[in-house]
């Protein structure tokens, strides 16, 4: 690299204009981190020429922060599989055991294995034996409510 484009390279403060070096350490400005400073007094006297660029660019962060797209839904991720859960219900779910909501795919999964006889019918994340009527399952739910787990509690109260 030619010492032409290396000075280029180099930041330098936005005040003063000295380059950054061994010996000297150029701090970002707190807010947008679009420019350095070599101390505290130039970022004050500098202040005054960048507070409108600086003040878009921290609407702009946190427009970015705000609006950005979760990476997984309020439901969480499926106990088993860790993919996301679908946020239409249809498409997950709730085991009355142990009050995990597991996605449609691993219960599938797991119903397939118990047809095909190579396990008995149970629970997709914690193997318990299914519920066969409702009133077991509103057993095991009771169960969870009295464990205090807040997804059987919504589950009863729904």
């Amino acid at each position: 690299m030619s010492a032409d484009t290396e000075g280029r390279n180099k930041a330098c403060c936005a005040s003063c204009g000295i380059a950054e070096d061994d010996n000297i350490k150029l701090k970002d400005c707190s807010a947008c981190k679009l420019v350095r400073y070599c101390g505290v007094k130039c970022q004050r006297d500098h202040r005054q020429q960048h507070k409108k660029e600086c003040k878009k660019r921290m609407t702009e962060l946190r427009d970015e922060i705000l609006f950005k797209q979760p990476e997984s839904t309020n439901l969480g991720d499926c106990p088993i599989c860790c993919l996301p859960l679908p946020i239409d219900h249809t498409k997950s779910t709730l085991m009355a055991c142990c009050s995990k909501i597991v996605c449609i795919g691993c219960d599938y999964a797991n119903t397939k294995c118990e047809l095909e006889g190579r396990s008995n019918p149970c629970c997709a994340f914690c193997r318990l034996p299914r519920a066969s009527t409702q009133a077991e399952a509103d057993r095991y739910v009771l169960k969870r409510v009295e464990a205090n787990d807040p997804v059987a509690m919504y589950q009863m109260g729904s």
